[in-house]
């Protein structure tokens, strides 16, 4: 006979603390282990929250074909007890209305949810998408070293829980149940007091630091920056996240990069600040890499390693050149993250216009000397080459005002001749020849998408754009306060880089904030909403197109 009572009542997030969380604890017996084959003899599961129970459903379930003879000598049923049951597609709709979006529990779950996530697909019903715990690895995790072994009649007699496992549907829940009781109690004691938590514990059954899961007791779940810290305090590594007490339990678990090892055994306390919304804990982040340069971080803490690609516009024949600090006069591209980009942007103006390839600084006074001979490039006819005097200044300027133009408003003139290149190398079969020039292309583009950003954001001068429920003040493209809707504004514990106002150039500590602003403004521009600006706001941003594949060029 089918039974069941009461209403669960469900809960929001993994965040939950564990007390308001709505258990459904499931077992069920079968025909045999095949769950392609074998089909559902029983199903008991009971509702359970705060230790209260809330409800049970059990019922006989008739499958539709024999019981093997030693599954009926384990559980006791037989075929005549089945033979009046319900088939598993009546019983389906009631099981899945009182389980609902509780958390469904069992021992060696995976074994019962195959089976029942089988038979609903077998009915042309959603399969359950629950948050399912598994009792088994949480007692392996928390009482391996009390017991001979972790099955569940060894669990009720060494713990000796109110009921036995027998077998049968809903005493094995039952049974159940208790163990979940049993080890929420035990797992408070590592600090396990939310259902993310509780879902997390398991993986971190062998992390030879474990032991110090206690240091994250006291983190939130919320957006914020974390930082590790050393036996004299020092900084060794600062991140981010939306929800801190998840990500930095998350190292203690699946986190196999090579650094973590170390970077946990050195750890001896952790530091955090919450902030109001996850952009506001991206520039703090920023901030604490860029002055602190923790020992095992390196993204973020690479700066001042970044340049800038110069068109010398201040010189009779100006010139392409990479430099470190931007100068007083000018175009500047960047900052750019490396020199090697800097190079292939470089390479790619050089690949589609004739400015020419040498670095030599040419004076006003400059004359050629006698004899001189063309570069390769202008033997090739690539290159203009003032260095021979084969050059018409002119014409030489006609063309570094292609080369601005390309840097600034047009990067057609420069991506046009290029994915030309590329579709003939590449129907010529030079695949690496391509390859090269597909690079230059995709280099330049992105540094003048990135160049784009940073002046978008910049010449909106002073601004306020509300993203979500969160105003954002941004001034020359740095954040000087968050706000929350509804209540005060709050700057960040540490002060932003100095930046000049637009157009002077950004100077390289202030380029990962500004671009972190401008993607976040690009990635919600659609939805973002204006509050004042003392400038020019030009969101969204136009995308320079590049090219990523071979055959799509061809």
């Amino acid at each position: 006979m089918l039974k069941w009572r009461a209403v669960q009542r469900s809960f929001d997030d993994l965040g939950t603390p564990l007390a308001d969380v709505t258990f459904c604890v499931l077992d069920i017996e079968t025909t045999g282990t095949d769950r392609g084959g074998d089909l559902i003899t029983e199903i008991g599961v009971v509702k359970v929250r705060r230790g209260e129970c809330l409800g049970t459903m059990a019922t006989l379930v008739n499958p539709g074909k024999a019981i093997a003879p030693s599954v009926v000598v384990m559980t006791g049923i037989t075929q005549s007890m089945v033979a009046s049951a319900p088939r598993i597609e009546s019983v389906l709709p009631a099981l899945q209305e009182f389980v609902g979006d509780a958390v469904i529990v069992g021992h060696n779950v995976g074994f019962d949810m195959g089976f029942i996530n089988a038979a609903l697909v077998r009915s042309d019903r959603a399969s359950f998408r629950n948050t399912v715990i598994d009792t088994l690895p949480l007692a392996r995790r928390l009482v391996r070293d009390e017991v001979p072994d972790c099955r569940l009649g060894t669990l009720a007699s060494r713990f000796r829980l109110d009921h036995k496992p027998t077998h049968r549907a809903l005493d094995d829940a039952l049974a159940t149940t208790d163990l979940l009781h049993l080890l929420l109690e035990r797992a408070a004691g590592l600090g396990v007091l939310g259902l993310d938590d509780l879902v997390l514990l398991p993986k971190m059954g062998g992390h030879p630091q474990a032991g110090k899961l206690k240091l994250t007791h006291h983190l939130p779940r919320s957006p914020g920056v974390y930082r590790f810290l050393g036996a004299y305090d020092e900084v060794l590594y600062v991140g981010k996240a939306t929800n801190l007490r998840q990500r930095v339990r998350s190292y203690f678990s699946s986190d196999d990069r090579r650094k973590i090892g170390p970077l946990l055994r050195e750890t001896q306390r952790l530091a955090h600040t919450a902030t109001s919304d996850p952009i506001s804990a991206e520039i703090l982040e920023l901030r604490y890499l860029h002055r602190l340069n923790p020992r095992y971080n390196r993204v973020g803490t690479t700066w001042n390693k970044y340049c800038y690609v110069r068109i010398t516009t201040d010189e009779p024949w100006p010139r392409l050149v990479i430099t470190t600090e931007p100068a007083s006069s000018g175009l500047h591209i960047g900052p750019l993250s490396s020199r090697s980009m800097a190079t292939a942007v470089i390479e790619a103006v050089q690949s589609a216009l004739p400015i020419r390839r040498c670095g030599a600084k040419l004076g006003r006074n400059f004359k050629p000397a006698a004899g001189a001979v063309p570069c390769t490039g202008a033997r090739l006819g690539v290159a203009l080459c003032p260095c021979s005097g084969t050059a018409d200044e002119a014409t030489y300027w006609r063309v570094v005002a292609q080369v601005i133009a390309a840097c600034t408003t047009s990067p057609q003139l420069v991506l046009d001749p290029l994915w030309t290149k590329v579709a003939e190398l590449a129907a010529a079969r030079r695949y690496e020849e391509a390859a090269s020039m597909r690079d230059r292309a995709t280099a330049f583009a992105s540094a003048i998408t990135r160049q784009r950003l940073f002046d978008q954001l910049r010449s909106a001068g002073e601004v306020e754009v509300l993203i979500h429920d969160t105003v954002l003040h941004i001034r020359d493209g740095v954040l000087l306060t968050a706000q929350q809707q509804g209540q005060l504004p709050t700057g960040l514990e540490l002060s932003p880089p100095p930046v000049p106002a637009f157009p002077t150039t950004l100077p390289r500590q202030a380029a990962d904030e500004v671009l972190c602003l401008a993607r976040a403004i690009e990635r919600a521009s659609f939805h973002a909403r204006l509050q004042s600006c003392t400038g020019e706001w030009t969101w969204p941003t136009t995308p320079v197109r590049e090219v990523s594949r071979l055959d799509v060029a061809a």
